[in-house]
């Protein structure tokens, strides 16, 4: 019997849509899509990619709490392409599952010249969650929290919105989202008091980090107890940490902040590294935590 609150889910392209120059819907289908329990907000899964050339992702025989190192075990040239998303839209009648993958032509990552190139028919498979009160959810304000901040970049845009649609009604939020195109920037609905901010990314500008971190610094905020969940790209997410626990007096438990990707590094060179720290720590429950950072990592 395993522990594990995730499964796996062997799924099929039904449609595509492109949602904006920088984004890209596939919906996905399958037989058991009932049994996927999404915890809502920011709810988070693994995606397994076949490589080229192949019909379907080649996966570990180990499908129970060992998968990882299975994985891992697999020759690289052959065994399927993980990435981590973020679950925009799941239904039950029809079946079907919503991901949103963020685009960057044919010099972006596997993952975004997948999507680009998908089409209905074709196989991949998820680890998702077969509870809904799942290690993959990570938007949780505690008891007290009077406002959120919230920031992230086109990658985070799915989190964002599952995020906004869960706050209950007049909950007061403040909200910055960075894209690389004006027709990136997309309605959001909400029941929350949520004053969206969108910011296209300047490409001139050599500073990666520093226009939405200069936008948070320029703002004036809330009264009240803050929570706090930054993602996107890690150096900038790093920084809006610094600013707000540092500059603003923002609680460090109160601040949730994860990098989905990390500017000129692959998520493969970031798994490798988890392994490594991971190899090093002398506790279990270190290895473990080092190993649910590297799949919290994100790679477009």
């Amino acid at each position: 019997m395993t522990s594990n609150p995730f499964r796996f889910f062997d799924l099929h392209v039904l449609r595509t849509e492109r949602l904006s120059p920088s984004m890209a819907r596939i919906t996905l289908g399958g037989e058991d899509l009932d049994r996927f329990a999404d915890g809502g907000r920011d709810q988070r899964f693994k995606l397994f990619l076949p490589q080229p050339g192949q019909e379907a992702p080649v996966l570990p025989d180990e499908r129970g709490d060992g998968w990882f190192p299975a994985w891992q075990a697999q020759d690289p040239a052959v065994r399927s392409i993980m990435r981590s998303y973020t679950v925009s839209a799941l239904r039950q009648d029809p079946l079907e599952l919503d991901i949103d993958f963020a685009l960057h032509g044919t010099t972006g990552g596997p993952a975004g010249r997948w999507a680009l190139a998908a089409r209905p028919g074709d196989r991949i498979s998820v680890f998702g969650p077969a509870v809904a009160d799942n290690g993959g959810v990570d938007f949780r304000p505690p008891p007290g929290t009077d406002w959120n901040l919230i920031t992230g970049d086109e990658t985070a845009i799915p989190a964002v919105a599952g995020i906004l649609d869960w706050l209950p009604a007049g909950t007061p939020a403040k909200v910055w989202i960075e894209v690389a195109h004006p027709d990136d920037r997309r309605p959001i609905p909400t029941e929350a008091d949520a004053e969206i901010t969108w910011l296209v990314r300047d490409p001139a500008r050599p500073d990666r980090c520093r226009q939405l971190v200069d936008a948070v610094r320029a703002a004036e905020l809330p009264e009240g107890t803050p929570y706090a969940w930054i993602a996107g790209e890690s150096g900038t997410v790093k920084a809006l940490r610094r600013h707000l626990v540092s500059e603003r007096g923002f609680d460090r438990k109160a601040v949730k902040f994860t990098g989905y990707w990390k500017l000129g590094v692959t998520e493969e060179d970031l798994i490798a590294e988890a392994i490594r720290e991971a190899a090093e720590g002398s506790a279990a429950g270190e290895a473990d935590e080092v190993q649910a950072r590297a799949q919290a990592e994100r790679n477009a």
